[in-house]
């Protein structure tokens, strides 16, 4: 398509002499706004989709894809039973049955915050990776009988608790003796402590063999709900609908994840196409410095082409050798942009490490983002999608300019030099 005449003309104009600096300064910046535009947002497009992967993979992991209720406040009776039925389900990788409650988590040291208390059986809670593989401290081998509790390692560090330490559950539902209504109150020994990585969780969650919660909770022979796990999380409403007909007429209710958190992964998903959006206008400014550079270089060489003109190249050369000017700019700063966004993806949390070390502040918290480390997960259809943005915006930057070169009339250019 672009002869080897066209390549010299066009890389010669590129290589800006004495006098021709400030054309060339204006392509630089071109180069360098489209290479950062590019890297800005396959960086911001990666964590934004890492963020959502995460606290899909941490929420999900932990409290189910759905969880089967029951219609009254009595819990669920038979929970075995519904589980069973429930597990055998196509569609269903896991059913479990979980009594939890409120509580107020106290210590000997003296803290106090509240909490959500868990119950749930050894084996179901081993056969939890993101719990399961995640133990910090202590052995799910002692998770049984009526004393054990596990905690999260942010709630145990804002208790003060360790391994052995003992934590008391305070339940807002009193008990009904003979002197009024007085708090259940009951200690536990702290037998292991997980970090699922997020901070809600890890600061607030604790985890109670099934039976000692159904005493603690007096939900004897009764559970508050059965979490169940599908295969494929995106599939969850065609499994509600499998579980509502193979439980009917049974009082019940089924909530899926896509019900309990849909306001908050659609906050998410709106911000990251805004964030697109806005940051799609770095490379449109960076496609404009093109534009004017290119139309600069239009006007200094308005002798050279009505000389190349009158020596026999015709409009369609002079017009292609505009194209490789601007096209090299956009296709140099894509490329230098994709590699960098890339590399600092795949390096995002050392980089966010020795950034804290050499600002000395806390640059993620996880307080306020949920989550321990920031996520980047490179997504090859959106990194197409913006290398693929950059280059069409440069050459489109590219066609005017080009065409008024190829406008140029010889006799009119040379008639004053």
């Amino acid at each position: 398509m672009f002869g080897a005449f066209e390549r010299k003309v066009a890389f010669r104009y590129l290589r800006a002499r004495k006098g021709e600096r400030f054309v060339s300064v204006i392509a630089t910046f071109s180069l360098v706004g489209i290479a950062l535009g590019v890297a800005t947002l396959i960086i911001v497009m990666s964590v934004m989709g890492g963020f959502r992967q995460e606290l899909l993979g941490r929420i999900l992991g932990l409290n189910g894809h759905l969880g089967v209720y029951a219609a009254g406040s009595g819990g669920l009776q038979n929970y075995d039973d519904i589980a069973e039925r429930v597990r055998k389900l196509p569609g269903v990788a896991m059913a479990t049955p979980i009594v939890e409650g409120q509580v107020l988590l106290t210590s000997e040291a003296g803290g106090a915050t509240g909490g959500l208390a868990r119950g749930i059986k050894p084996e179901d809670l081993r056969a939890r990776p993101i719990l399961a593989n995640n133990i910090r401290a202590g052995s799910l081998d002692a998770f049984q009988g009526d004393d054990a509790i596990m905690v999260g390692t942010r709630l145990a560090q804002k208790l003060g608790l360790g391994i052995g330490s003992k934590v008391t559950l305070v339940s807002p539902q009193g008990r009904t003796t003979v002197i009024g209504t007085v708090p259940r109150m009951r200690a536990y020994t702290v037998i292991a402590m997980f970090e699922a990585g997020m901070n809600e969780y890890d600061s607030s969650y604790v985890f109670l063999p099934l039976q000692a919660a159904q005493v603690y909770f007096q939900m004897r022979d009764a559970a508050s709900q059965i979490e169940v796990f599908v295969q494929d999380p995106d599939n969850v409403r065609q499994v509600t609908q499998e579980i509502i007909r193979a439980l009917s007429p049974m009082p019940f209710r089924v909530l899926d994840w896509q019900a309990s958190n849909s306001s908050f992964f659609a906050a998410v998903q709106v911000e990251r196409n805004v964030m697109f959006l806005i940051l799609t206008l770095i490379i449109v400014v960076a496609a404009f410095n093109i534009i004017s550079s290119l139309i600069m270089l239009v006007k200094d060489k308005g002798r050279d082409i009505a000389i190349l003109r009158t020596m026999g190249a015709t409009r369609g050369a002079v017009m292609r050798i505009f194209l490789i000017c601007g096209t090299s700019i956009g296709v140099l700063g894509t490329g230098i942009g994709f590699l960098i966004g890339v590399v600092f993806c795949l390096n995002i949390e050392r980089i966010r490490e020795a950034l804290q070390a050499l600002t000395g502040t806390q640059l993620f918290s996880p307080e306020v983002y949920f989550l321990t480390q920031l996520p980047a997960v490179l997504n090859p259809h959106e990194v197409i999608q913006v290398v693929l943005m950059g280059l069409g915006l440069s050459v489109l930057a590219t066609l005017y300019p080009s065409w008024r070169a190829a406008k140029t009339d010889p006799v009119e250019a040379l008639r004053n030099e």
